[in-house]
Parts: structure tokens; sequence; C-alpha cells
């Protein structure tokens, strides 16, 4: 009787790197691969990093107090950022001022966590989710406290902003 003989498999050998880098080789198809995910993350990442910025830059303008009585009529929310009701009311005064005029009046946050929040919280004696209407000298006309429906506020903002809607 015969013996067969097997069938040795080679593995193929491993080209050695000629510029000193030890076991680690930059091949076309690596590269094409490294390429393919830097070509989709690159704009993924910038599209987030702009929209990050625009929502930093909008935060940081709805927080200066000072544009109080600048002329324009202001409504400013006294807001505890820990609180959901607080950012329930957020968010309903920004759909219900979405139906006026940009430019015609000021939308501010007052955080009662920092100092200038806080004090004019207090100087108006007035807990979180409140919302405080300011005419265009900055004297306080109305205050409307808790949660209201989007229509409501719509009606109180139109009446305030003396626009009919």
């Amino acid at each position: 009787m015969k013996k067969q003989s097997k069938k040795v498999i080679r593995k193929p050998k491993q080209k050695s790197s000629t510029s000193g880098q030890s076991g680690s080789t930059l091949n076309r198809r690596t590269f094409l691969k490294f390429g393919r995910v830097a070509a989709i993350a690159v704009p993924v990442l910038g599209v987030a990093g702009y929209f990050s910025v625009q929502s930093v830059q909008a935060t940081i303008c709805e927080a200066d107090l000072s544009k109080i009585g600048n002329g324009r009529p202001a409504i400013v929310q006294i807001h505890d950022p820990n609180c959901p009701v607080c950012r329930t009311l957020q968010k309903q005064s920004r759909k219900a001022l979405k139906s006026f005029e940009d430019g015609s009046f000021e939308f501010l946050v007052a955080n009662i966590k920092t100092a200038e929040g806080g004090a004019l919280a207090a100087n108006h004696g007035v807990p979180h989710v409140t919302l405080l209407l300011f005419d265009g000298r900055g004297e306080m006309v109305q205050i409307v406290r808790g949660t209201s429906s989007v229509e409501e506020l719509r009606e109180i903002f139109g009446a305030h902003l003396g626009v009919s809607s």
C-alpha cells in the first residue's frame, strides 16, 4: 500500500518593512480604507460641530440680561437648568415665539444658578418656571407663572408685543 503524501499549506511570507516599521505595513488597501473612513467622518464631525457652536452661541445670547430695556420688549424666563418643568416652558415659549418677527423682541433666559439670574428673580420676587414680560424701557409689564400651552403663550406674547396673532 502506498502512502499518500500530505499537502503542506504554506503561509505567504510577510513583506518586510524597509522603512523600519516593525510588523505594520501601509499598503494601498489599508490606505484606501482609512481614506474612506476619514471622508465620511470629517463632514459628519464638521456638521455636528457647526450645530454645537450655533447652540452655544444662542445660549450665550439668551443669557445676556443686559438686553432688558434696550428699546425692544423682552420676554425673560426665570429658569433652573435642572428643572424639567422649566425646560418644558422654555420649549413651549420658543415654539410660541417662532410665529413672531425676529428682531422685534428679546427672548432671554435668567438662570437662577447664576448671580445675575438669581438677582433678577429675587428683585421681582418670582420662583423658577416663570416668564417676566418687560417693555422697551425695561419696566416689568406682566408675570406669567407656570407652564401654559403654546397657543396660550402665543396669545400672551402677541398682546405684549402689540401684534394680533
